[in-house]
């Protein structure tokens, strides 16, 4: 595990942090056979931002999942810095996911009995930082995202948007090599969608990591680098 994690810890600006390649998923529904992604793959370099679009019900948040590490495909492969997931004990998937991937999901998905500084700590001390570190860490993120003057609130006590900028502050914890977003924006309103996404681009881009989201809006697709369609279970 340590070799792993190691190897992943060399990846440089510009090499391929995550790679996929004929991705299958198949769920059994009524005992029938429901094939959600089908084949089609994609690599995603250091700095990269990828958009990934298609049909609601297309699979693109089973894909997430997948790369991830919060699921297993059926078939095909999955490359975190080189290192094939299939490989990957439980011990190390988990570690590898609390690592090296940050994850944002449509909903903020804050712990409500902690607040804003918490939240955000949460990640690095399951890694091991101590209390004073986890939390100068955490202020200096929440400070990133302006929400510093939030830090003591908790998530019922914020509005939708400062509890996503939360939710981006938590993501980054610990540096993580590739950021994955499901509908980062999809619960907020226009105004508070548009300043939440500059953040995720910003912070993405100064931070030197790759991001993959997923995205209905057209509008934010264009933004990306490029974009990765699902059509007919196909990923490419």
């Amino acid at each position: 595990m340590a070799n792993i994690l190691n190897s992943l810890s060399k990846v440089r600006r510009g090499d391929v942090v995550l790679s996929v390649r004929d991705i299958k998923k198949t769920f059994m529904e009524g005992g029938q056979p429901l094939h959600i992604l089908r084949g089609g793959g994609f690599d995603l370099h250091r700095g990269e931002i990828i958009a990934l679009v298609g049909q609601s019900g297309s699979g693109k948040s089973t894909l997430l999942q997948c790369v991830g590490l919060l699921d297993r495909p059926t078939g095909g492969s999955i490359l975190i810095g080189g290192i094939a997931a299939q490989k990957m004990d439980d011990e190390t998937r988990t570690r590898v996911r609390r690592d090296k991937i940050g994850f944002v999901y449509q909903r903020h998905n804050l712990l409500s009995d902690f607040t804003a500084l918490e939240n955000v700590m949460l990640p690095m001390m399951a890694r091991g930082m101590s209390d004073g570190a986890a939390a100068a860490r955490a202020m200096t993120l929440l400070r990133s995202a302006s929400v510093a003057h939030r830090a003591s609130h908790l998530p019922g006590e914020m509005s939708g948007g400062e509890q996503q900028r939360t939710a981006v502050a938590r993501a980054l914890a610990n540096t993580p090599d590739i950021l994955l977003a499901d509908e980062p924006t999809g619960s907020l309103d226009p105004a508070h969608a548009a300043a939440v996404f500059d953040l995720l681009m910003d912070l993405v881009r100064k931070n030197h990591m790759a991001m993959l989201f997923v995205t209905h809006d057209m509008t934010l697709a264009a933004r990306a680098d490029r974009k990765i369609t699902i059509k007919d279970g196909m990923v490419g």
